[in-house]
């Protein structure tokens, strides 16, 4: 079992910016990573994800540009940098992980192992 525990969320203006942290109770090192959002009365939907080794990242269309994710294994942390933020971006954000082995398609939730509780993101216009 992995606990996963995301920080950093609050309140912000249009064109702002925030940074998003994810807490593994594990060793990240061996996890594909994501990070998702859901608005609210909207399903959840992928953001961003990272390679276990992070050597490969990929973006939502919305956030390409904008977002940044990184991760640091020697703190089991992954990060969700946030620049730029619109008030479409308000959501709940939740991390997931995913074991590092075998297929899995990275915009499907389904297709992750563990997530976290979330984090509010407001952004006022």
């Amino acid at each position: 079992q992995v606990h996963l525990v995301e920080s950093g969320g609050g309140l912000v203006q249009a064109g702002g910016s925030l940074r998003l942290s994810c807490v593994a109770s594990a060793r990240t090192a061996t996890y594909n990573m994501g990070w998702f959002r859901q608005a609210p009365g909207k399903e959840r939907e992928f953001v961003a994800a990272v390679s276990w080794g992070g050597g490969w990242t990929d973006y939502a269309d919305s956030v390409k540009g904008r977002f940044t994710i990184s991760r640091d294994n020697a703190k089991n942390t992954v990060y969700l940098q946030m620049s730029s933020l619109k008030p479409e971006d308000t959501a709940d954000y939740y991390c997931a992980a995913k074991w590092y082995s075998g297929q899995y398609d990275y915009e499907k939730e389904n297709d992750y192992d563990y997530w976290g509780q979330g984090t509010q993101v407001t952004v006022s216009s």
